[in-house]
């Protein structure tokens, strides 16, 4: 019988914080096998690939302007890489086997270095055989704090959400890949977790201003949150600053690889306040916050956080494509081109493919295709019409830029770097391209992309 997350809920979980501590000294990032303490304490540690011992990996700070020199040392039995999410870094460091660079090997190093233009929230993590290294908890928070006109605040909290699928002998369930994860929804849990553990907490004090840095670093599920003893903004969405805070009044989704910073006040009389995740079957307390001291006095909205550099996007003159998605259980595609051969779809299937973009599906390696979605020049705008002709959402991702969705009335979105894409759904994003390279473009639902998902863009 597998573990499910009501089983651990009777044992208190050990308080494990990522605040504001500063800017981090080593320049070595170790990838190696490790254990931690997920499950209760009469369950025996988890194995798990970890980056400097522990999951997540140690918080990265650095300061706008910056750059960041770190040198990854693979100590794992596999390749590996590390991609930097959402960062607009030079296409030589984002770190896709493959397309940028060659993984890693067990016993090598690679060192990455690049400048750091735009403050705010980011996340490292494995490029290579995601599904399995991920999972196993390769990855960590990059934070990058403003040069200036940074919030004035009490605590800055990083929440990395995550659930990972445990045996009943608490180790991670190894079916990676499996039929039908891959064909379905992708990868889901069967334990929710904050920053490596089960509803951590944090001790505030009431009438205290809270920056809640939240991560997904889930491999496909779609936290539903909500804030209960806690009253607020968002004030960024995958990094970038929005306009004006929008007041939180509902609940609100975070798709696998996307971020929301909110500027929260501490406002309950109760004894502890809630990070919450809706599901189907109820409401769950990811992160939990003690609540000390006296009421105090409400404090006014936050004002927008500064804007990192700007890239103009020019929809009348834009180049255009179009990305259809197909496949999956309960999909329409009979066929599609793999490696330049057109197959069926159990011809697919027995290669473990089941999605493709435009008739086409990604390799890993090569991404499916010797051309490119799409070859602009660098500065020119972009609009990329996404129709999803599946059963299932995609959180589709963009390295190296961030792109705006065009909205109905021809207005543009806020800055993003991931767009989440339900079942029918069709939509248009727009960008500057403004950073030369070739740049992965990818449904970041991890069995998704290794399954046929992925394409890629070229910028010169």
């Amino acid at each position: 019988m597998m573990i499910d997350r009501r089983s651990f809920l009777g044992s208190a979980a050990a308080c494990i914080a990522i605040p504001n501590a500063g800017h981090s000294a080593s320049n070595l990032l170790r990838a190696a096998p490790g254990t931690q303490q997920i499950a209760p304490d009469r369950f025996d540690p988890t194995d798990l690939w970890v980056f400097d011992g522990a999951m997540p990996g140690r918080s990265l700070r650095a300061r706008q302007g910056d750059r960041l020199s770190i040198t990854v040392e693979n100590a794992l039995p596999d390749p590996t890489s590390v991609h930097w999410h959402g960062l607009r870094i030079d296409n030589a460091m984002d770190g896709v086997p493959g397309l940028t660079q060659e993984a890693i090997a067990p016993g090598d190093r690679f060192d990455y270095d690049f400048a750091l233009p735009d403050a705010g929230t980011y996340w490292y993590h494995s490029h290579a055989q995601s599904v399995q290294q991920v999972e196993r908890g390769l990855y960590g928070p990059l934070i990058v704090e403003e040069a200036e006109g940074a919030p004035d605040i009490d605590q800055d909290l990083t929440l990395m959400l995550d659930d990972i699928r445990l045996t009943e002998t608490a180790q991670v369930s190894d079916d990676f890949g499996n039929f039908h994860d891959n064909s379905h929804a992708g990868r889901f849990g069967n334990v929710w977790l904050v920053n490596g553990q089960m509803e951590p907490k944090y001790a505030v004090q009431r009438g205290q201003r809270l920056r809640l840095r939240l991560i997904s670093a889930a491999n496909a599920r779609v936290f539903q949150l909500g804030l209960s003893g806690m009253s607020g903004h968002l004030v960024a969405l995958d990094g970038m600053p929005l306009s004006e805070p929008a007041l939180i009044q509902d609940t609100f989704s975070l798709a696998p690889a996307q971020r929301a910073d909110l500027i929260v006040d501490v406002t309950t009389d109760e004894a502890e306040a809630f990070l919450i995740s809706f599901e189907r079957d109820g409401g769950y307390a990811m992160a939990s916050f003690p609540v000390s001291g006296a009421k105090q006095a409400l404090r006014p909205p936050p004002a927008a956080l500064p804007a990192n550099p700007d890239f103009p996007i020019d929809l009348k003159s834009a180049r255009t494509a179009t990305l259809l998605m197909e496949g999956g259980a309960m999909g329409g595609m009979r066929s599609a081109r793999l490696n330049g051969t057109q197959l069926d779809i159990r011809d697919l299937a027995q290669r473990g493919k089941f999605w493709a973009f435009n008739g086409t599906v990604g390799d890993m390696k090569a991404y499916g295709r010797d051309t490119p979605l799409i070859d602009v020049a660098q500065g020119e705008s972009v609009r990329i019409g996404l129709a999803n002709d599946t059963a299932f959402a995609h959180a589709m991702h963009l390295h190296g830029m961030h792109f705006s969705e065009v909205l109905a009335d021809g207005s543009l979105g806020p800055l993003r770097d991931t767009l989440l894409m339900q079942r029918g759904e069709t939509r248009e994003i727009a960008f500057n391209a403004h950073n030369p390279g070739d740049w992965l473009f990818h449904c970041h639902i991890l069995g998704h992309h290794a399954s046929g998902m992925g394409t890629w863009l070229r910028v010169t």
